[in-house]
C-alpha cells in the first residue's frame, strides 16, 4: 500500500493540471522570473502582484540588468508594492548572483539560501518550480493544508516553521514531479483549503483529510491571537516654497527606509491646528510663516503598526540658502511641483497624502 505522501501526490498532480490559476509566473521556468514573483508575493495579494510583475520584468528582464541598475530605479519600479526592503534585498541578491555565479541563478538550494533575501521557503520554491528539484517549501498556505490533513491540534505543530511540515512536504514533492507538486500544495491552500470556510467538497485530497473526518476543518489551525497594532499619530508636513513642497529621504533602516516622504512629526493631543512652527523648523531646517491643518487623517496599515497621518501645510518664510526647484536642496531633500515625483518613486502612503494636499 502506498504511503500518505505518495497517495497525496497521486491526487494533487492531476488536480493541479486541471484547476490551477493562469498566472504569468506559471508560464515560465526562468529561475530569475520565478524568484522575482516569489519575492513580490510575500505579504502581497496575487492580483496586486499581477499588475507589477510584467512591468518589472520588462524593465529588468534578467539578473544582469537588475544588478547593474541604480537602487532608485529599482525602487521606482517597485513603488506601490510596499515592503520596500524586499526590493532592496532582491537588488542585492541580483548583484550577489552576478558576482558569485556569473549571472546564473544556481539550482542548489543551499547556494540559493546564500543569496540576500532568499530564505528556506524561497529557495525551495526556486529549486522545485524552476529546476524541478525535489525541495520542500512550506508557507502559511502549505502549513494549513498539512495541519488539516494530519489533524494537528497543537499550535506549535501547525506553524510554517514546524519541522514536521518540512519533512512531510519533502516526502510529497519527492513522490512525483516536484515542479507540479510544490505549486499544487500552495494552490490548494490558496484556493480550496482557505483559512475561513474551506471548500472541502472541491478538495482533491479530502479522502485523506483527518481534520475533515473528525469535523475539525474549521478549527485547525488554531486562530492566532494577535495584539492590536500600535497606532502612531503623525503630522505629515507640507512645507511649501514657490509652489513646491519639500520631500525628505528617510533613513535606510526602519519603515519606508530610503523612500521619499513628507517630513513626519509626532502629533500630540494638544496640537490641533497643525505641527508647531518651531518643531517644523527644527525638523526641516525651514521656518514657516503659519500652519494650516487638514481635518481628515490618512490611515496606513503596516504589518505590525498603524499610521494616522494628519496633513498640514506651512508656507516657508524667507530662506537664506539658494532655492533650486526640482533638485535636492542638500542631502536627502527635494522640492517638487504638483504632479512631480522623485526618480526613486514614493510609497503609496506618501502618494495618498500628496493627493490630499493637491500635489
Amino acid at each position: 500500500m502506498l504511503d500518505l505522501a505518495h497517495r497525496l501526490a497521486n491526487l494533487l498532480e492531476p488536480w493541479f493540471h486541471q484547476h490551477q490559476r493562469d498566472l504569468a509566473w506559471r508560464r515560465t521556468r526562468d529561475p530569475y522570473a520565478i524568484w522575482v514573483s516569489e519575492i513580490m508575493l510575500q505579504q502581497t495579494r496575487v492580483d496586486t502582484v499581477e499588475a507589477y510583475y510584467g512591468r518589472f520584468l520588462e524593465r529588468f528582464p534578467d539578473v544582469g540588468t537588475l544588478a547593474a541598475a541604480d537602487e532608485s530605479e529599482v525602487l521606482a519600479a517597485w513603488s506601490g508594492l510596499g515592503y520596500y526592503r524586499r526590493a532592496r534585498l532582491l537588488h542585492a541578491g541580483a548583484r550577489h548572483v552576478a558576482t558569485s555565479h556569473g549571472g546564473t541563478v544556481p539550482d542548489d538550494p543551499e547556494l540559493l539560501r546564500k543569496i540576500p533575501g532568499v530564505g528556506r521557503y524561497t529557495a525551495g520554491a526556486i529549486a522545485s518550480i524552476a529546476f524541478d528539484r525535489p525541495t520542500a517549501l512550506v508557507d502559511g498556505n502549505v502549513a494549513r493544508v498539512l495541519s488539516r490533513l494530519q489533524a494537528l491540534e497543537n499550535p506549535k505543530q501547525q506553524d510554517a516553521s514546524a519541522a514536521g511540515h518540512w519533512i512531510m512536504a519533502q516526502k510529497i514533492v519527492q513522490a512525483g514531479q516536484p515542479r507540479v507538486l510544490a505549486q499544487a500544495l500552495m494552490e490548494l491552500g490558496a484556493t480550496v483549503c482557505t483559512p475561513m470556510g474551506p471548500r472541502c467538497e472541491g478538495c482533491p485530497v479530502r479522502s485523506e483529510c483527518q481534520a475533515l473526518a473528525k469535523g475539525l476543518q474549521s478549527t485547525i489551525p488554531t486562530p492566532k491571537q494577535r495584539a492590536p497594532s500600535p497606532r502612531e499619530d503623525l503630522w505629515a508636513v507640507a512645507v511649501r516654497r514657490n509652489g513646491r513642497v519639500l520631500l525628505e529621504q528617510r533613513a535606510n533602516e526602519g519603515l519606508l527606509g530610503g523612500m521619499w516622504c513628507l517630513p513626519l512629526i509626532e502629533r500630540k493631543s494638544t496640537d490641533r491646528a497643525g505641527a508647531p512652527p518651531r518643531v517644523i523648523a527644527e525638523v526641516t531646517g525651514v521656518k514657516v510663516k503659519s500652519v494650516e491643518a487638514l481635518v481628515e487623517p490618512v490611515k496606513h496599515v503596516f504589518t505590525h503598526r498603524v499610521w494616522m497621518l494628519w496633513p498640514c501645510r506651512g508656507e516657508a518664510a524667507v530662506v537664506d540658502v539658494p532655492f533650486r526647484a526640482g533638485y535636492e536642496d542638500g542631502p536627502g531633500r527635494m522640492w517638487i511641483a504638483p504632479g512631480e515625483r522623485p526618480r526613486g518613486g514614493i510609497p503609496k502612503v506618501t502618494e495618498k497624502v500628496l493627493e490630499r494636499l493637491g500635489y
